[in-house]
């Protein structure tokens, strides 16, 4: 039986709970959190589970096997080291860190202590995505020229990070895992419409491998939630929409075609190309259930997880040469190996 605490017990954390609480081989053993009104209702709907205020009680507790931290980002360097040195495995929600040096340091931290180390990436265990990344892969839509990603919405408005850390995170997580590779250079413009030092609006342009482009669009500004993926390759398109669960995948069979023949330039002429749209069956699931039997299953087989605290560095160093190229209006950063 793996024994089971969660620190942090907000909207994210709940979900954490209630899937843990019913997953064979697991028990939610304890909670923390700082909200008294939280922790009792927890322990009114859970039965046996003990609840605290103190989250040492949960990492320093011998009999607690793994720690999940679903606590605001700017906590989490500290909180995933101290579950670290206290012998735990961790799932940490993203980003891991705020610095691309803390998260080096827990990276080496896991590795030494022998203990799994994980990041709550949980769209990367959506359905649709993973379809899409093998539709990808398989050259279904030939050569991936641009990825467009929207993630916009009235709200949440964050306080400890930025709209980048908060939303942003997600896609770049999503587009290196899509392409296999990660971004060699990055520029970003931001907006800080509400507040001077807190960005609530961002333009990302990614630039990967084998002249792929990747634009990131998220905003806490936006009057419509929107979730949306476009994938535009050679021979087809795709867009991946999260809000439609009828329908989150579309396949389109349009392109551009060059002329066959042409005598001389004047008569050169690309021709847009269209065909059907399909929208292949895509059973889906709860993203969070995945990844935390997914999680689970790493622990008891001692396997790294595809998402571990590497992934999560690479997308720290990521977000942190877009911060590096807003300060320089723009300018487009290289990236750090």
């Amino acid at each position: 039986m793996i024994r089971i605490g969660i620190i942090g017990c907000g909207h994210w954390g709940m979900n954490h709970v209630r899937i843990f609480y019913f997953c064979e081989g697991a028990k939610v053993q304890i909670c923390c959190d700082k909200d008294h009104a939280r922790l009792k209702a927890l322990h009114n709907t859970y039965q046996g589970l003990i609840t605290t205020t103190d989250y040492n009680r949960v990492i320093k507790d011998k009999t607690i096997d793994l720690v999940v931290i679903a606590t605001p980002t700017a906590t989490h360097y500290e909180l995933v080291r101290a579950a670290l040195l206290n012998g735990k495995h961790v799932l940490c929600e993203k980003p891991l860190a705020i610095k691309t040096k803390e998260t080096k340091e827990l990276v080496e931290l896991a590795k030494k202590n022998n203990k799994i180390l994980m990041v709550g990436f949980v769209f990367l265990y959506n359905k649709g995505i993973i379809a899409l990344r093998d539709y990808i892969k398989k050259k279904t839509l030939g050569k991936v020229y641009y990825l467009h990603f929207t993630r916009t919405n009235l709200g949440p408005i964050r306080d400890d990070v930025d709209v980048i850390y908060d939303l942003a995170s997600h896609d770049i997580s999503i587009a290196s895992f899509l392409l296999g590779k990660w971004p060699k250079k990055v520029s970003t413009n931001a907006g800080y419409f509400l507040r001077k030092k807190i960005s609530d609006t961002a333009f990302i342009t990614l630039y990967y491998p084998d002249n792929v482009l990747v634009n990131i669009h998220v905003s806490w500004l936006d009057p419509r939630k929107v979730r949306r993926i476009t994938c535009v390759g050679d021979k087809k398109m795709a867009v991946w929409d999260d809000l439609d669960t009828a329908e989150p995948i579309r396949i389109f069979n349009k392109g551009v075609l060059k002329e066959p023949y042409y005598a001389d330039y004047g008569e050169f002429h690309l021709l847009p190309r269209e065909g059907e749209v399909i929208s292949p069956l895509v059973k889906l699931e709860e993203p969070l259930k995945k990844q935390n039997s997914y999680f689970l299953n790493c622990v008891t087989q001692n396997k790294r997880p595809f998402t571990d605290a590497v992934f999560a560095h690479n997308v720290s160093k990521v977000l942190e040469a877009i911060q590096s190229s807003i300060k320089k209006k723009g300018q487009i950063r290289i990236i750090d190996k």
